[in-house]
């Protein structure tokens, strides 16, 4: 049986088999067991659809209050029109041809979230199914794509984050650190989650969020009452 820490026992044991809790409970029960170190605050949901349908894929973005706790790298794939723009509003790469065509050759990413103008779009296919992989390529319906350059880059550093469900039908999203207090964290999962419920598809039948659960990195599940 693998040994967990006397962090995760303390906050297991705090929880009563079969309740599930309010945000607001579970952001203080994370809080009450200290951690050595800033752990990420995630949210796991599983969904009630069927990922085999392409109607049923459930696809967004949502800005959270008060940010993840994280420096998000921005990649701007932009225009030399756009430039200037693109760096004024915080982009950390500008996405040029060179740096595509370096993403082709060698596949490797070092930015955690990318921006495009729409006539960059037919550039990126060479890179589509790399940044596909890894959730990266830029997509109207996470507003990732659009000719207002600076919206888009000072939303994703002010906390705005996408999501995206996975073939087993979950959504894992990090929505804090640790050492975010109970209110900013209940804040930013009542955010999600309603984003979360407002991308259901017309097409998905019965109960549409299945199971939502709040966790810190290396502890223990906290189940969530939430209208499904």
């Amino acid at each position: 049986m693998p040994k967990t820490s006397k962090r995760y026992r303390s906050t297991s044991a705090k929880l009563v088999a079969g309740k599930s809790y309010t945000p607001a409970e579970a952001a203080v029960l994370l809080k009450d067991a200290p951690t050595k170190f800033d752990g990420s605050v995630e949210l796991h949901i599983r969904l009630g659809i069927d990922p085999k349908k392409s109607d049923q894929s459930v696809r967004g973005s949502v800005q959270l209050p008060h940010g993840t706790g994280k420096t998000k790298r921005v990649i701007a794939f932009v225009g030399s029109n756009h430039e200037a723009e693109a760096k004024a509003a915080g982009a950390d790469i500008i996405g040029t041809a060179e740096v595509i065509q370096q993403i082709k050759t060698t596949g490797k990413i070092d930015f955690d979230v990318a921006i495009a103008t729409p006539d960059m779009m037919k550039q990126l296919a060479p890179v589509a199914r790399i940044l596909g992989q890894k959730g990266l390529m830029p997509n109207p319906k996470t507003e990732t794509v659009g000719p207002d350059v600076s919206k888009m880059i000072l939303a994703l550093k002010a906390g705005k984050v996408n999501f995206k469900n996975d073939a087993t039908c979950n959504i894992h999203l990090a929505i804090g650190r640790v050492s975010f207090s109970p209110e900013q964290l209940e804040a930013n999962a009542k955010a999600a989650i309603e984003a979360i419920r407002k991308a259901k598809p017309a097409s998905s039948k019965g109960t549409y969020l299945r199971s939502v659960t709040l966790a810190s990195t290396m502890g223990p599940g906290i189940p969530l009452s939430v209208t499904a």
